[in-house]
C-alpha cells in the first residue's frame, strides 16, 4: 500500500462534510424518484391553446419604464392573468426586457401594496386615499414653511421627458433644488 493510500484511509471525514454529502445524496435520490414516478403529464391541446377560456386579450403598454413597449395583457374577470409581447408594436418590435416580462408577476404578487397604509401604535392600518393625500399635503406644507431644502423629489424611469420637466419645475416652485432621477425605482 502506498503512502498516499494510507493517508487517505487514515483521514477523517468531518461532521459537516458528512452532513453535506448525506444531504446531496438524498436530494439526488429523491429527484430520481420524482423523475421516474410519472407525476407530470403533457398539457392537452386545449390547455395549450387557451388555459383561460373566458379571458380577453388587451393591447396595452408596459409601465416598467418610459420606453412604452407593447404588450398583450390577458385579462380574466378583471384580473391580469398572463401577458405576451406585442409582435407588431412599433417601439419594442416584439421584444421585452426582463423588467417588462416580469410585470404580471409583480401585479399578481401577494405582497403588493394595494391601498394606502399607515403605521399607528406599531400596527399597519388601512386608510383612504383622501386621508393619505391629506396627510402628505399636511407634511409637505409643514416642510415648506420650516425649510424646503429638507425635501427631495425623485423621478423614475417610468417618467417621460416632459414629466421629468414638470417634477423639476414643481421642486423649484416648492423651494428646493433637491431633484434627482433614479432609473431603478
Amino acid at each position: 500500500m502506498s503512502q498516499v493510500d494510507r493517508e487517505m484511509l487514515s483521514s477523517k471525514i468531518g461532521r459537516r462534510s458528512f452532513l453535506k454529502m448525506a444531504a446531496l445524496s438524498s436530494a439526488v435520490g429523491a429527484s430520481g424518484l420524482i423523475a421516474s414516478a410519472n407525476v407530470t403529464r403533457e398539457a392537452t391541446s386545449q390547455e395549450l391553446s387557451n388555459p383561460y377560456p373566458n379571458s380577453k386579450k388587451v393591447k396595452t403598454v408596459c409601465t416598467a419604464c418610459s420606453v412604452g413597449c407593447g404588450i398583450i395583457a390577458e385579462v380574466e374577470n378583471g384580473v391580469w392573468v398572463r401577458q405576451e409581447v406585442a409582435q407588431d408594436h412599433p417601439i419594442s418590435l416584439g421584444g421585452h426586457c426582463c423588467k417588462g416580462s416580469d410585470m404580471v408577476d409583480m401585479v399578481r404578487s401577494a405582497v403588493r401594496l394595494k391601498y394606502p397604509m399607515v403605521k399607528e401604535n406599531g400596527e399597519w392600518k388601512r386608510i383612504s386615499y383622501n386621508e393619505a393625500l391629506d396627510r402628505i399635503a399636511e407634511q409637505l406644507n409643514k416642510y415648506q414653511k420650516e425649510n424646503p431644502e429638507q425635501v427631495m423629489f425623485l423621478g423614475s424611469a417610468k417618467m417621460s421627458n416632459e414629466q421629468c420637466y414638470y417634477i423639476r419645475k414643481f421642486g423649484a416652485f416648492f423651494g428646493t433644488n433637491n431633484v434627482d432621477h433614479q432609473a431603478r425605482i
